[in-house]
């Protein structure tokens, strides 16, 4: 089973990572979204949010923008990256990057 976590704001993707206030966490099975939950972490530290979502079991993220730190970090803890992607909602993610159809542009993050 896969977790994929998407940054959110206002319910759709945050253009950047660390400016984000709530996760979508999805869940995938055998290329199917089984579950989707939406959880808040505490108060955004400084590169704090990797090993948050580490400890919850995700697995991949999908993102607009994200720092060459975090980058840095979630490589670290095998969690797999997919940044420049549009703003959508998290279930439209998530089906385009299960059936190849994810469209990604540059990270828009540029520190």
């Amino acid at each position: 089973m896969k977790k994929v976590a998407i940054p959110l704001q206002n319910g759709r993707l945050c253009l950047h990572f660390g400016h984000c206030k709530q996760f979508a966490i999805i869940e995938v099975k055998n290329n199917t979204i089984i579950g989707e939950s939406i959880t808040t972490p505490s108060p955004h530290e400084h590169c704090s949010y990797p090993g948050w979502l580490a400890e919850q079991g995700v697995t991949d993220i999908i993102t607009s923008g994200l720092g060459q730190r975090a980058i840095a970090l979630f490589e670290i803890l095998n969690i797999n990256i997919t940044v420049g992607a549009q703003l959508k909602n998290p279930t439209e993610l998530v089906t385009d990057w299960l059936t190849d159809s994810l469209i990604t542009e540059t990270n828009t993050c540029n520190h």
